[in-house]
């Protein structure tokens, strides 16, 4: 997806010229709002850190988050934004038009936790306790995206004040159900994408961040192109013939069979992924068949996740998964049901080039040059995703891990420990407000180049 500013060229042929120039421009950062800026941020973190607290405090999962959402929405309705609620079920949208005209850009923060009990000592734990797939769990924002939320109402509140400066319209995305949605729900970013959010006024541009535990605070670190792996899960269903555990000669075994599919789908991405382009993962994460020690079961069923960055791979992976299980099912006299994807699938979360390296310079300025880390791709995912397959999008790292910290023991995501360090919220707020003037004024500079 290449960088064409919709109001001007309706994303027309030009935008690879485009694209040259707004990267040749990119220059320094604009330093005129920075101090401002850096100013507000500060007098705004004491918010940040109570809406981020009362947020972690009262953690709601996927598709649920009414409390969180009404938050958001008084919050934005109070600062004058024009606000839309609803959207994918609980997700918020606010437009905030700036005092002169210029580009669209949006900013995007998610709102939903996860079934997790909090095992933090900080004085706003989680307690909330919920039926999640038939169990009784905790709820616990294990993921950072409280502080998400929080940081975006800070960056409104700042935008806000500073509206008549802004050369162009903030489209505000609260997001909800980036975990995934409930069995049988739509939800997160492709809801809200499909419900509209991207449009009226239509996005130019998009913007997000996310929390990471293990990077230290005051450090900020990205990647141009794939950033975060596309994931879909798969299912197995091996189907054989049942037998009495001490006669396995009058079965099919589908164990037997289970196993040496296992195996098999491990040459996938050591014998046909070229890992010099791209690394891949095929993982089986849960098996089942069978409840008793001398009975061969009639079916045994697999789940697993595949992990890659281009979707040239993905489609390779999907065509080898099925050749393996049919055909080592069928040797054995058996049938295996591949479903891939599942249930869920995201594709790469891939930051635009140019618009990346376009911006590179304001996180430098702000950070400093030994504070800004490229990276390698990560294999987690992210359903910020989909909104970047739609537009030119960057998505980058937050240090939040306490300063000297050793990262071997920084509690990761999504387990019971996940911790934040809050100062980490003004460099938050900061960089997503800095990334808004910088990309307005060069969406400028570009569109006045063009026109001379």
């Amino acid at each position: 997806m290449l960088y064409t500013n919709n109001s001007f060229l309706k994303r027309a042929g030009a935008g690879v010229l485009m694209l040259l120039m707004f990267t040749a421009i990119a220059g320094a950062q604009n330093t005129k709002y920075k101090d401002e800026i850096s100013k507000k941020s500060k007098e705004l973190e004491a918010k940040v850190i109570e809406w981020r607290r009362d947020i972690h405090e009262h953690p709601e999962l996927s598709n649920r988050e009414y409390r969180t959402a009404e938050l958001v929405a008084k919050h934005l309705e109070a600062l004058g934004i024009e606000v839309t609620t609803g959207i994918g079920h609980t997700g918020v949208k606010g437009v905030l038009k700036g005092g002169h005209p210029g580009p669209v850009i949006a900013l995007r923060a998610d709102m939903d936790a996860l079934p997790i009990v909090e095992r933090t000592d900080v004085p706003f734990a989680s307690t909330v306790t919920t039926t999640y797939n038939g169990a009784e769990t905790g709820v616990m924002h294990a993921c950072g995206h409280d502080t998400h939320t929080a940081m975006l109402m800070g960056v409104a509140e700042l935008l806000t004040e500073m509206k008549d400066d802004l050369q162009g319209t903030i489209v505000f995305i609260f997001q909800p159900a980036e975990e995934g949605a409930p069995a049988g729900e739509e939800g997160g970013a492709a809801l809200m994408i499909k419900e509209g959010v991207l449009e009226n006024p239509t996005v130019d541009a998009i913007f997000g961040l996310h929390i990471q535990s293990g990077l230290e605070v005051g450090k900020i670190a990205y990647r141009p192109g794939p950033l975060m792996a596309g994931v879909s899960d798969f299912k197995i269903e091996v189907l054989g013939k049942g037998a009495h555990g001490s006669r396995p000669w009058g079965s099919i075994d589908p164990i037997a069979i289970s196993a040496q599919i296992i195996n098999d789908l491990q040459t996938i991405v050591s014998r046909n992924i070229d890992i010099t382009r791209n690394p891949a993962v095929v993982t089986v994460g849960a098996i089942s068949g069978g409840n008793r020690s001398n009975i061969i079961p009639e079916k045994v069923e697999m789940l697993g996740t595949i992990r890659v960055f281009s979707d040239e791979d993905e489609q390779l992976i999907y065509s080898r998964l099925k050749s393996i299980s049919e055909n080592i099912a069928s040797a054995s006299g058996g049938k295996a049901i591949v479903t891939v994807p599942y249930s869920s699938h995201l594709p790469v979360t891939f930051n635009n080039v140019e618009l990346t390296k376009s911006m590179l310079p304001t996180l430098e300025t702000l950070v400093g040059k030994d504070n800004l880390i490229e990276v390698v791709p990560t294999t987690g995912a992210e359903d910020f995703s989909m909104y970047a397959k739609e537009i030119p999008g960057f998505f980058f790292f937050l240090g939040g891990m306490p300063a000297g910290q050793d990262k071997a023991t920084a509690p990761g995501h999504h387990t019971p420990d996940f911790y934040i360090d809050e100062s980490a919220f003004v460099t938050g707020v900061n960089a997503l407000s800095n990334l808004v003037f910088d990309f307005m004024e060069k969406d400028i500079k570009l569109k006045t180049s063009m026109t001379e």
